[in-house]
């Protein structure tokens, strides 16, 4: 039928609020780091991001960890004024996560290939923030480059490993949860 737009299923926006529920979890429990031009941290959102992916597929994981993200920003003052990038941001980790571990009829069960997604999407994302970090520190706050290069430095530092954290812990969360979740039918009521 022509013109018919795909609804998302009760199932699939149940799982999207669980796991961005899951994403503002795992992001408070962080350690901030204090920089010249503002603070960074060290956080486990990130696992629960790729986990979305790998689990769920690209939308579903990507709005998962969006949501979840963006939400944790709102509470924050220092990090409200940004959540809608954010969202992007970590949208796009979960997205590129979860269409390369669902990628020819894969479904998130080959670990080598989530792997690889795991890496692909962590990677990503910290290009991501450190480009948003140095734009926003030199063309909207119009700091010296020096001081800009000093926080994206740390930035980078830090989010690398964040990524190694959330590679680890979410490969290995997916081997541990996969297959309960799997008995549970959960992955086979989202295929409907």
């Amino acid at each position: 039928m022509i013109g018919k737009k795909k609804k998302f299923s009760i199932y699939q926006l149940t799982v999207i609020g669980l796991m961005s529920a899951m994403v503002f979890v795992a992001t408070n429990f962080r350690i901030e780091i204090p920089t010249p031009l503002g603070k960074t941290m060290l956080h486990l959102g990130n696992v629960m991001c790729l986990l979305s992916g790998i689990f769920f597929g690209g939308v579903t994981g990507g709005l998962a960890a969006g949501f979840g993200s963006a939400i944790y920003d709102l509470f924050d003052p220092a990090f409200a004024p940004e959540f809608w990038i954010t969202f992007i941001m970590k949208f796009t980790m979960g997205f590129i996560a979860g269409k390369i571990s669902h990628m020819r009829g894969f479904n998130g069960e080959n670990k080598k290939i989530n792997l690889i997604a795991a890496i692909v999407a962590a990677i990503t994302y910290v290009l991501l923030y450190v480009c948003k970090t140095i734009f926003l520190q030199l063309i909207i706050l119009e700091s010296t480059w020096q001081a800009v290069s000093a926080v994206a430095v740390t930035k980078f530092l830090v989010s690398s490993t964040n990524a190694i954290i959330a590679v680890i812990a979410s490969l290995a969360l997916s081997i541990s949860l996969r297959p309960a979740l799997k008995a549970a039918g959960v992955f086979r009521k989202l295929e409907r």
